[in-house]
């Protein structure tokens, strides 16, 4: 019997591509778009509802509607919603955040994960639906990180893996040695920016996966707005982790 998977779908490109994958894996795809930040939908998926951030009670309905089995969740729901919009939880999600211990990023999606789960969903992770999309070990350009460019890679892995473990960003912006800028709640893009305002020409940027990673939400991602910050802001290497970064 063929089984039916939700795509939760935030900003960007990458929750049309899963929702392609799982089509092609054999689910029937319900693709749920989270308004304001989705207003796409993808062909051939057998049914489409548009869903508002934060509207936790009716994001159920659907799902059970659907008789949706599984949940796969992709793209990005920038944080700063809770902080720069209007948007007005409904009272399953205003029980959610009440609960919540912090607002760092891992503490709200883990337990809007479970709260899915706990209503009888199994959410995937989304590494299981990104198939070439994860990036694999090797050099992606004609031209080799120089020695000093190297250096800085291996330094910034570092910082991106210690912020990473303390919740605060996934990405660091560095240049000889020296952090420009660390991602916080305003994303890779801005945070590349930013450093590259600091930095000047020259700058590497190195995004990792938390060591705590859930591959469920919140995995490492680049797209082409990604390498057009780079390309504004001078910076001369993205170095990703293989294996755990979509691409």
């Amino acid at each position: 019997m063929t089984k039916t998977i939700a795509v939760i779908a935030g900003q960007g490109d990458l929750p049309i591509l899963i929702a392609h994958e799982a089509k092609k894996m054999g689910y029937r795809v319900v693709f749920v778009a989270l308004k304001p930040l989705q207003d796409r939908s993808p062909e051939g998926v057998e049914h489409v509802e548009y869903v508002g951030v934060g509207k936790f009670g009716k994001l159920l309905k659907v799902l059970r509607s659907n008789s949706v089995e599984e949940i796969v969740m992709a793209g990005k729901v920038p944080k700063t919603l809770m902080y720069k919009t209007k948007v007005v939880p409904d009272r399953r999600a205003l029980k959610l955040l009440m609960s919540l211990k912090d607002r760092k990023d891992d503490t709200i999606m883990t337990v809007v994960t479970e709260e899915l789960q706990s209503e009888g969903f199994t959410v995937r992770n989304t590494t299981d639906f990104a198939g070439e999309l994860l990036v694999k070990k090797g050099i992606y350009t004609k031209r080799k990180p120089t020695k000093d460019e190297l250096k800085d890679i291996a330094f910034g892995f570092r910082i991106a893996k210690e912020i990473g473990r303390l919740d605060i960003g996934q990405t660091v912006v560095v240049k000889s040695l020296a952090v420009m800028a660390v991602e916080a709640i305003e994303g890779t893009d801005e945070a590349i920016l930013r450093g590259g305002r600091l930095a000047g020409d020259g700058a590497v940027v190195v995004k990792v996966s938390k060591p705590q990673q859930d591959m469920r939400f919140d995995v490492p991602t680049v797209g082409m707005k990604t390498l057009q910050s780079m390309l504004q802001s001078k910076a001369r290497v993205l170095a990703l982790e293989a294996g755990n970064t979509i691409v």
